[in-house]
């Protein structure tokens, strides 16, 4: 297998196989982030691509599922994604479900009709590291888009009937503009309607830009209790129907699951009785433990 750079996968979908189609990020300008670093973005060679297929088509023939690397596999144009779509089915005919991360910028680049195909192709779940729906958040950590164009390109999806994550990144405001991430992130993911809404809290990690402003005093960090009182502030003003996941270092045991709305108000008690009466140096050596997002 062709796999040229550390391996990230979301640990929810299934995790095998793998299939890497692109290398690096389109973007790597996220002031929060240092996973691709110092990969430089290129497109896979076609010729490794249709090597590693016919690689697991001998492994596992019957594999039902697979999941698209790198960063942003689906930033591909239509017309070169499809063929790797198609060749996917050729090697492995019984595949009912790909899944692939992705930026909101590349849905840009894709018709409606586009899309339709590409999930009767078998692309049926798209991960979107939307971090913010607050554009003073999004311009602040260089994200590359503002909070219409995270809605904008949700609809398309949703009319091409393709399921998507969409994750919320606690912290990343700051104390500066904590309440308006929160409360303006939680508006655009319930007018987007996504399957599932994953959280994250903010790991300031070496060699980020984010972490040399906070040293400068550019940024200021919250604390452990002010993380858990954004994402309290979040989870009280999403109204959309998901699945919700959160990454946080409180335990998440009473938190994840389906049925966002049914579980909202033990989720919102959850995290005030974790305000009041959490270990917050507990929860933060576990968050100085965190090496990547």
């Amino acid at each position: 297998m062709h796999f040229t750079d550390t391996v990230y996968r979301n640990p929810y979908w299934p995790t095998w196989p793998l299939l890497q189609i692109t290398q690096g990020c389109t973007h790597n300008s996220c002031k929060f982030c240092t996973m691709y670093k110092d990969v430089q973005f290129r497109l896979q060679p076609m010729e490794w691509i249709e090597e590693d297929l016919k690689e697991l088509a001998e492994m596992d023939p019957h594999a039902k599922t697979i999941q698209l690397l790198s960063a942003n596999p689906l930033c591909m144009s239509y017309d070169k994604l499809a063929p790797i779509l198609e060749m996917i089915n050729k090697y492995l005919p019984e595949m009912e479900c790909i899944y692939g991360a992705t930026r909101v910028t590349d849905i840009r680049n894709k018709t409606v009709d586009e899309l339709k195909s590409l999930k009767e192709m078998g692309l049926r779940e798209i991960s979107l590291g939307v971090e913010s729906g607050d554009d003073w958040t999004l311009d602040r950590v260089h994200k590359g888009y503002h909070a219409e164009d995270i809605y904008e390109q949700c609809g398309k999806l949703r009319e091409a009937g393709i399921d998507f994550w969409m994750t919320f990144l606690n912290g990343v405001a700051g104390k500066e503009h904590s309440m308006d991430h929160a409360v303006h992130s939680a508006e655009v993911f319930s007018r987007c309607d996504p399957m599932l809404v994953g959280t994250g809290g903010l790991v300031l990690f070496p060699g980020t830009p984010l972490l040399d402003e906070a040293n400068r005093g550019e940024f200021t960090p919250l604390s452990e209790r002010e993380m858990l009182i954004e994402l309290k502030i979040f989870v009280e003003h999403l109204t959309c129907d998901c699945t919700f996941i959160t990454h946080h270092t409180v335990s998440g045991k009473n938190l994840t699951g389906p049925d966002f709305l049914k579980r909202k108000d033990s989720i919102v008690t959850a995290l005030q009785h974790e305000i009041d009466h959490g270990d917050m140096d507990v929860l933060a050596a576990s968050r100085r433990n965190k090496r990547t997002l």
